[in-house]
């Protein structure tokens, strides 16, 4: 929402033709090609010719646009508080609009709440909505979510189906129920803002309005998947779901976190479905965490024990974080590579040259939460191996 929405005032066929018009007209057009300054210099001639007071309303609005896209705030607002005293029914409400719009960008919000109310009186209902519409924001602004409530609740009606809609009063209500929508999901009241979504969209389709109303469909899913994931204490006589439908309920629940942003609460959702649940219902919640990961198996095709990395894996699923333990890895890989490509193109030979790279190939992951679980590992298997740990404390560190 700006201050120079639209085009500097235009005439109308209830404008009078002497020559105040014409500088209007001539002003209008050179400020849309880009020359404010001659457009504000003709805009003021024109006021000067102290002329009809409709021409001097639309002048005044016209100098308002014109030296608010000038950067001359003062001179703007001047401007369209003496269109805004003239009354004109046509230019005085735009001037209102204006005046408030500058008002509220500047934080002048007490002078921003006395003109929406001036606009309020003298508008139709299209400039009705509008002005409620700023008056709700003001209450906002303020804390008093009663009054609030009440200029949403204006801003937002709707005339009867036998009475055409302006394009101005249409817009204002999809503005105003996008705004109030967000502010409502944001405070949890999910079937307030769900009303606020379907007035908006009763006067027409609007994109932002559509992703309001998923978000509230997923703010309904995730408290429904949410009673089923965790019931609560139950007593006898209540059914507690089956160990597969709480362990959908989990992975769902889980999903639907993370979608809206709270990979921490959805890694919370699995942790508190893997430590708080009976055997089979665990059981059936882990299947779900790790039904992705590839099944490790022996050279002859037995089971074998999870490898060390399976931790990691589960706790990137839980926190929606495998892209990052990816990146992780590919860069580790890459930047292996690179220090063991260098001497094999140079046709290293030194023995010594040769070691180096190797210990310093071997220490790249070091760094990273689960690079000390690769040398462990080894240090194990080697020591199974060989019968004993031959490795020095801290290895690969101290090499």
């Amino acid at each position: 929402m700006t201050t120079t929405s639209g085009s500097a005032a235009r005439s109308g066929p209830a404008d009078p033709p002497p020559r105040a018009t014409a500088m209007c007209d001539q002003a209008r057009d050179l400020a849309e090609n880009g020359h404010l300054k001659r457009a504000a210099k003709l805009y003021q001639q024109a006021v000067a010719a102290n002329p009809h007071p409709r021409v001097q309303a639309r002048a005044l609005l016209g100098l308002a646009v014109v030296q608010d896209r000038r950067g001359d705030l003062a001179a703007a607002r001047e401007a369209a508080r003496r269109a805004l005293a003239t009354g004109d029914t046509r230019y005085a409400p735009r001037a209102a609009y204006h005046l408030a719009l500058s008002l509220e960008q500047e934080e002048a919000h007490g002078e921003a709440a006395r003109v929406w109310w001036q606009l309020a009186d003298l508008g139709g209902p299209a400039y009705v909505a509008v002005a409620r519409y700023g008056l709700a924001r003001e209450a906002e602004l303020r804390g008093e979510p009663t009054e609030a409530e009440e200029h949403w609740e204006a801003a937002l009606h709707l005339p009867p189906e036998d009475e055409p809609m302006g394009r101005l009063h249409a817009t204002t209500v999809q503005d105003a129920a996008r705004d109030l929508a967000g502010r409502l999901l944001r405070r949890g009241q999910v079937e307030a803002a769900a009303v606020a979504i379907e007035r908006g969209l009763a006067v027409g389709d609007d994109p932002g309005l559509r992703l309001l109303r998923s978000a509230a469909h997923l703010e309904r899913a995730i408290a429904d998947v949410a009673s089923v994931a965790d019931p609560g204490p139950v007593d006898e006589e209540s059914v507690r779901p089956e160990p597969h439908t709480t362990g959908a309920a989990v992975e769902l629940l889980a999903g639907l976190l993370a979608l809206r942003g709270e990979p921490d609460e959805a890694a919370r959702a699995w942790r508190a479905a893997l430590e708080g649940g009976d055997a089979a219902t665990v059981e059936e919640v882990r299947w779900r965490l790790r039904r992705s990961f590839a099944e490790p198996r022996g050279e002859n095709g037995e089971e074998v024990p999870a490898p060390w990395w399976e931790w990691y894996l589960e706790e990137a699923v839980a926190t929606s974080s495998a892209p990052a333990l990816a990146g992780e890895l590919f860069a580790v890989i890459t930047q292996m590579h690179a220090l063991l490509a260098v001497p094999v193109v140079e046709g290293e030979a030194r023995p010594a040259a040769l070691r180096a790279v190797m210990e310093q190939t071997l220490r790249t992951p070091s760094e990273l939460v689960w690079g000390q679980d690769v040398h462990a590992d080894f240090r194990r298997r080697l020591a199974e191996a060989m019968g004993e740990d031959v490795l020095p404390e801290g290895w690969p560190e101290g090499t």
